[in-house]
């Protein structure tokens, strides 16, 4: 009788940094480490297309209801762009034009537009994206030859900077929000310039405290056992939200799902309800629970049951 381990026999339940290998999509990812886990669930927080590489991370188990928190976490990426050509995808696996007669654009000129794009920015996604367009995603209707128009929207950019440039090629680094398209920005910048501009190539470095250097690879070697060696804990999901540290006696109200009432100064001061991760005397996460500054109570959203070695 065999003693291999399958899915079924481990609760798998944590976080796990995947570095994406170019030219396979996000859900081949999910779809590879599901195999090898079911029936433990999977979920990826954050898309990256087939082009663009590195930090993927995957909730699995009762920690995929934290994919939310994961996305909400700032987001680290190197991207490389290519001045003088434009394409219908913002990137080189589209359709390419090339700019006639471009001209030969400075260093300077390139960092002089870079300020425009940090801060909160309107952006227009690529035709070719997720985007929801009458209930259908703009790639779907732009795959086959449909008009259609998406409104800008607002996103967030912490960071951008020039790493390198040798006309016609530049490299940015990039730390932006949830929801921000790179290739968008290449494009942007292309335009302002009046040449045009795509990018070639793109990876992610980090999100949140999730980063490259940590990530596990997709080889033959990723197994269960690596997956299991690798999970990372659930209070990493959530390392931006404002914490509560509770003793054993309110961890195990919490856990039940009974309202803590709790001295203010805990907290952050606002008049809003705002969610706050509670954390056990042993460091894991216990609940998401909404901290309601009228009543002096923390109200638990989402309960996860304390591991077993909490």
């Amino acid at each position: 009788m065999s003693s291999k381990k399958s899915g079924a026999d481990l609760k798998i339940s944590g976080l796990l940094n995947i570095n994406k290998p170019q030219d396979i999509t996000s859900r081949q990812v999910v779809n590879q480490v599901q195999k090898l886990i079911k029936p433990n669930r999977v979920g990826h927080a954050g898309t990256l297309d087939p082009l663009a590489t590195g930090v993927l991370v995957l909730c699995t188990g009762s920690n995929t209801r934290l994919i939310r928190f994961v996305q909400q976490q700032p987001k680290e990426y190197i991207g490389d762009f290519v001045l003088g050509k434009r394409s219908d995808t913002d990137d080189i696996t589209g359709q390419i034009s090339e700019t006639a007669d471009c001209r030969a654009i400075t260093r300077q000129e390139l960092e002089n537009c870079l300020p425009a794009f940090e801060g909160k920015i309107e952006q227009i996604p690529p035709q070719y994206s997720a985007v929801h367009i009458d209930g259908r995603r703009a790639y779907d209707l732009a795959r086959q030859g449909k008009s259609f128009e998406i409104q800008p929207r607002e996103v967030e950019v912490y960071k951008i900077e020039l790493l390198d440039f040798e006309f016609p090629r530049f490299q940015l680094r990039i730390v932006c929000g949830s929801g921000t398209y790179i290739r968008s920005i290449g494009r942007d910048l292309g335009e302002q310039l009046g040449v045009g501009a795509t990018m070639s190539a793109l990876v992610r470095t980090r999100i949140g405290p999730f980063t490259l250097d940590s990530a596990l690879e997709l080889n033959e070697e990723l197994s269960l056992g690596t997956i299991a060696e690798k999970l990372q804990p659930a209070v990493m999901a959530v390392e931006h939200l404002p914490h509560y540290h509770c003793n054993e006696r309110e961890l195990l109200s919490m856990s039940q799902g009974q309202k803590l009432k709790c001295k203010p100064e805990h907290f952050p001061a606002t008049p809003e309800i705002i969610e706050v991760a509670v954390i056990s005397p042993q460091g894991g996460l216990v609940a998401i629970a909404d901290w309601e500054p009228a009543e002096n109570q923390l109200s638990p959203r989402q309960v996860f049951q304390p591991a077993p070695h909490l």
